[in-house]
């Protein structure tokens, strides 16, 4: 309970027993990531390709559009590392790769 919360007044119920709002699930930390990317590149994303939890909160591999080109089969791509915390404030991004559309390793990735 927070400390205007009573037994008699115990608040909007979606705290945990702990005091702490629940985590980000996968889709909300996904979702979060895309709009703190938009807010910072003002490129126009295309998904969410990845999401996985990290100690720090979540990492959410987000593809963008870089550059529209005419045809659109020439349009170049990038996918972006976004970093978030539990609370859904971000920590940090980078590009990771940049590609055109339609390139066949869109899937290779280097592990560290």
């Amino acid at each position: 309970m927070s400390a205007k919360d009573t037994p008699e007044n115990p608040g909007d119920g979606h705290a945990e027993e702990s005091g702490e709002p629940p985590a980000l699930t996968a889709g909300e930390a996904a979702a979060t990531a895309i709009e703190h990317l938009v807010q910072l590149t003002s490129k126009e994303p295309q998904g969410a390709t990845s999401v996985e939890p990290a100690d720090h909160g979540w990492t959410v591999e987000v593809e963008v559009l870089e550059d529209r080109r005419i045809p659109s089969s020439a349009d170049m791509l990038a996918l972006y590392e976004v970093e978030i915390d539990l609370d859904g404030h971000l920590l940090a991004y980078r590009r990771t790769k940049r590609y055109g559309r339609g390139s066949s390793d869109i899937g290779e990735r280097d592990r560290r």
